[in-house]
């Protein structure tokens, strides 16, 4: 690609960064790195009631969460800032006096009664229900008159009337044609002076030099009004990729009712960006059809819009989550300890002074962690035992399991045997227990399961006999001897 490639990601404030938003801007940062073009963070904050401070920066946290580093934009700069729709209003007004000059957008003075009342008539008679041009016809010299006396009017763009219908060439969906008949004189700029959507847009991405615009598919029709507007000001098309959307399990659009739908969300529900950045990549592109997990490096160097899908993805979470569990097994000691700490913080179970005394524990605990969880919320549950001074034994893990004729002989063998070690690590525990179901004349998995519940609570944990080194001499034998107390009464 010879072009100095320029793509824009340019979301809404009006709320959290949404999935759907974010694989656009995963399509965007990707093509532009496979091609050693830019990546822009635009912020489209012309919505006053809704866009908000908040909700900036949430969008800001989850592209920094994953990976979505961006050459212009908020924080960063650029050449073609502001990065803001409320900070560019100057360019749009000189757009529109653009287009004066060139005779490319007239007043209007219709109001929004008498529009409705020829939109309801056009309907009624089955025509077309756009504008139909009224103040198109007005003289120069009238129209300059009405706007002197102060009557509120809004601009609108003059579509040449041999225009004809509007065909471009999308990079997903191939030819895409829109029929003459819905060519509109549309708005550019309303009577308060602000510019609307589709004006302002244009003309950020035609200043901004955007060479291509790869958005969602529910802007599609607004594309050839777009079109129009590049036309009249002269600027060249840029080449256009609308994405489909993704459905929930239902096959309906991706919403809340389908549970949680921002980025922001699903890290608190204990997904990794990588996992997520991986599987929002797959919803409607491949690597070669048949690999399912790759690096944002890959992912980066093979991206290609030809191997984007036209057809709607839907959003699995349960695949979502296997590929979490992936990431997370895939993880070393020490990066899953980094990872796993905030989550053991929150729930009060260390602290960094804590982590930083025993890095080499923690890095012990962490591989035994990593083959038991899809999410990292799923941590704090798995590893409690081991930080609680005191367990609760579960109630049906008593009754099913220490009540059982043979508990209380394995838990006192047990306590025996590791009392009398001097190097406790898991291999020494592993050795000295191994012995006891010989001896005790019982089955492994009685003497094992009576012993995990009582030093883990549960009877299910992680590995026991590496459970029991990271636990400690001491607190083992205490919880053994409770334990063996609960048994035998």
């Amino acid at each position: 690609m010879s072009e100095n490639v320029r793509v824009r990601f340019a979301p809404s404030p009006t709320g959290h960064l949404h999935i759907g938003g974010a694989r656009t801007a995963i399509y965007n940062w990707a093509f532009a790195r496979r091609h050693g073009g830019t990546f822009i963070l635009r912020i489209e904050d012309t919505d006053p009631e809704r866009s908000t401070e908040e909700n900036t920066q949430a969008i800001l946290r989850a592209m920094e969460w994953l990976g979505m580093d961006y050459d212009e934009g908020p924080i960063v700069g650029g050449q073609y800032g502001p990065y803001f729709q409320t900070q560019r209003t100057a360019s749009y007004s000189e757009a529109l006096e653009e287009l004066k000059r060139a005779g490319a957008t007239y007043p209007c003075f219709c109001t929004p009664a008498e529009l409705e009342v020829k939109r309801n008539a056009a309907r009624s008679k089955g025509g077309f229900a756009g504008y139909d041009r009224t103040c198109r016809a007005l003289s120069p010299s009238e129209a300059k008159a009405r706007i002197a006396a102060g009557e509120p009017h809004v601009w609108r763009l003059k579509v040449p009337e041999d225009r004809g219908e509007i065909v471009f060439s999308d990079a997903v969906r191939g030819d895409v044609t829109f029929p003459a008949d819905t060519v509109d004189d549309l708005v550019l700029v309303r009577t308060d002076g602000s510019a609307t959507y589709n004006f302002a847009v244009t003309v950020d991405d035609a200043t901004m030099a955007i060479t291509h615009v790869i958005r969602g598919d529910d802007h599609l029709s607004n594309t050839p009004k777009q079109i129009l507007i590049y036309e009249a000001l002269g600027k060249s098309l840029p080449t256009f990729a609308h994405l489909s959307m993704i459905l929930g399990s239902d096959g309906k659009r991706l919403s809340k009712r389908h549970g949680a739908t921002s980025v922001e969300a699903y890290r608190d529900l204990g997904y990794i960006p990588e996992a997520v950045l991986n599987y929002l990549a797959l919803l409607g592109w491949s690597l070669d059809g048949e690999t399912t997990v790759f690096s944002r490096e890959t992912l980066a160097e093979n991206f290609a819009l030809d191997r984007v899908s036209r057809n709607a993805a839907i959003f699995d979470e349960e695949k979502l989550e296997w590929l979490n569990g992936v990431y997370i097994r895939e993880l070393p000691a020490s990066g899953l300890v980094d990872r796993i700490v905030p989550w053991l913080e929150a729930e009060g179970l260390t602290d960094a002074a804590d982590v930083a005394a025993r890095r080499a524990w923690f890095e012990e605990l962490a591989p035994l962690v990593s083959e038991r969880i899809k999410r990292m919320d799923e941590v704090a549950g798995v590893v409690r035992f081991l930080f609680d001074d005191a367990i609760s034994i579960a109630e049906d893990a008593r009754e099913k399991v220490l009540m059982k004729e043979g508990a209380a002989r394995s838990l006192e063998a047990a306590a025996d045997v590791l009392s009398r070690l001097d190097v406790f690590d898991a291999a020494s525990v592993e050795e000295s227990l191994r012995t006891l179901p010989g001896s005790l004349e019982l089955k492994p998995k009685v003497v094992f399961q009576a012993v995990r519940v009582a030093v883990t609570g549960s009877t299910v944990s992680p590995p026991l006999f590496e459970s029991i080194a990271l636990l400690g001499k001491e607190r083992t034998l205490t919880r053994l001897h409770d334990a063996l107390t609960s048994a035998t009464h």
